[in-house]
């Protein structure tokens, strides 16, 4: 599988220590282990070990066998990366190229924050890996060390609604979020107190450019300060009524002046789940707020979304809309130059490695981060060949790599109804059946059911969702006339067979499937 991110190297815990690799970096050395705590005998060795020690001292490697020093040989070749991370997706470089245009509109309305007024409400679209997320981190990163060096409070709220996809679970992230940085500003303002209540005790002078007029009024800021701080209650993820959670957020915003910048990534994720009920909330905040003021930041991949919104949220939304059009290969060329600079050792690449990322690129809906995928699998690739340069070859298998990938995450996500559709159509397929007719996947699929106990669809909702696994790609189902006998899909899998079997037999449902292999001899029976 593609490497996702923020994934920690397998610890093997069986070593008695760390020893140093060839690149100085710590690593489990195996050999430092006793054979009784590798093979988890307490007694003696078993007759494998020393079979496998014999192989060792002769170091012949024929005998297709592990060996031990397994890590050492695959550290013993240089690194090809520098800093793999800055071809991550969760990655803010330092410079957006061909992004400045949107840059700067975001720039333009974000400002009003630092004058301690509300921005107006901003919606951002464009289709995935077209710079949206990385440009508006890049702006509010901007935004908040401005606001720093002016010394105006201003703050941005990351939430991807992926991942936190209901109200409940919004207003509690915010809410935490904002308990948290007001009991640090207490906490700061607290020892501050502190320190000049124990300078006063000593001379009274010491409260002249103050606020206080004597001692007992700096402890009774630190008493209300400290009441404050405990009358905050961190929000659970689960078990408090809506209105209770949107309580503790609207008054952990609301508890010092600043502005709020508050960016939902996968907005139409959050209002597909859970209707425009959080976005109501917050765009009618700040008519309630006393203290601060919130503006919302929306960023979606889909155009359309807000056609489901409630016309006020959507009046108040998309006051501004900023729209990123896909990459083309030049441009997509540059940021790979950029970022591989800071990603490769140099003379890591041959020259024809970053035009190729491009290009395939390209092709994906001038898609960004699929090149910056294509660029690091393909040096993982060249790492794991154990060679010091990237070439076309790792590219083209990078390519086919990330294209499986995405397969099998596509079928593995799949609803179980489309699941054993698809099924039939690769149990047909697999026995050497050609021009698979929707009739007989029809058959295999109401024999599948009945094995499984699922229900069983009508045959037009079932041609429908022949239409969905080819709209996914992963099916080609082909419209043919017949002539007189009218007409017919013909369908044929367009992913890899033993792949897609192997995903799908990995649902508990389909796998409890003995033998299917019958279903398809009988496929023409009604």
């Amino acid at each position: 599988m593609t490497d996702t991110g923020d994934q920690s190297d397998p610890d093997d815990g069986d070593s008695d220590g760390p020893s140093n690799g060839p690149d100085g970096t710590e690593v489990d050395d195996a050999d430092s282990a006793s054979e009784d705590e590798l093979t988890g005998a307490s007694v003696g060795t078993d007759l494998d070990d020393v079979v496998l020690d014999e192989l060792d001292a002769d170091g012949d490697g024929e005998s297709g066998e592990a060996s031990r020093g397994l890590f050492d040989d695959l550290l013993s070749g240089e690194p090809i990366f520098e800093n793999k991370e800055v071809l991550r997706p969760s990655y803010t470089p330092h410079k957006l190229p061909h992004r400045e245009e949107q840059i700067n509109k975001m720039a333009t309305i974000l400002v009003t924050a630092l004058r301690g007024d509300s921005p107006s409400n901003i919606l951002i679209y464009g289709k995935t890996g077209t710079g949206k997320t990385a440009s508006a981190k890049f702006v509010s990163e901007e935004l908040e060390t401005t606001s720093q060096k002016y010394e105006v409070p201003c703050e941005v709220e990351y939430i991807n609604c992926e991942v936190t996809d209901t109200q409940y679970r919004v207003l509690a992230q915010l809410a935490n979020k904002f308990i948290e940085k007001n009991e640090a500003v207490i906490d700061d303002r607290v020892a501050e107190l502190e320190s000049l209540r124990e300078r006063a005790r000593e001379d009274d002078a010491e409260l002249a450019d103050s606020e206080f007029d004597g001692v007992e009024a700096v402890t009774e800021e630190i008493d209300d300060l400290e009441s404050d701080r405990e009358g905050f209650e961190e929000v659970p993820m689960t078990g408090w009524p809506t209105d209770r959670v949107y309580s503790s957020f609207f008054d952990a915003v609301d508890y010092h002046e600043r502005v709020v910048v508050i960016m939902l990534d996968e907005i139409d994720k959050l209002v597909e789940k859970s209707g425009d009920d959080t976005l109501y909330n917050l765009s009618r905040m700040n008519s309630q707020l006393e203290n601060s003021r919130v503006s919302i930041m929306g960023i979606s991949n889909d155009l359309k979304f807000t056609d489901f919104l409630d016309p006020r949220v959507k009046s108040s939304l998309g006051e501004e809309e900023i729209v990123f059009p896909p990459y083309d290969a030049n441009q997509l060329r540059d940021i790979l130059d950029h970022r591989s600079d800071v990603s490769f050792k140099d003379d890591a690449l041959s020259d024809d490695v970053i035009p190729l990322c491009a290009a395939f690129a390209a092709q994906e809906h001038g898609d960004a981060r699929r090149a910056l995928d294509l660029l690091r699998t393909a040096g993982e690739l060249a790492e794991r060949d154990q060679t010091d340069l990237v070439q076309e070859a790792h590219v083209r298998k990078a390519q086919e790599k990330i294209e499986l990938d995405r397969v099998v995450e596509v079928v593995r996500t799949l609803p179980t109804q489309s699941k054993i559709v698809l099924f039939a159509i690769m149990l047909l397929e697999k026995n050497g059946v050609r021009n698979i007719n929707t009739g007989e996947v029809y058959n295999i699929y109401k024999r599948l059911c009945e094995e499984i106990d699922a229900d069983i669809l009508t045959q037009r909702r079932v041609t429908d969702l022949i239409s969905e696994l080819d709209m996914l790609g992963i099916v080609n189902a082909v419209v043919v006339s017949k002539g007189r006998y009218g007409r017919t899909k013909e369908i044929s899998l367009s992913v890899p067979l033993e792949e897609t079997e192997a995903v799908l037999l990995s649902d508990s449902r389909l796998g409890d499937i003995d033998d299917a292999e019958p279903f398809v001899q009988a496929r023409f029976d009604n």
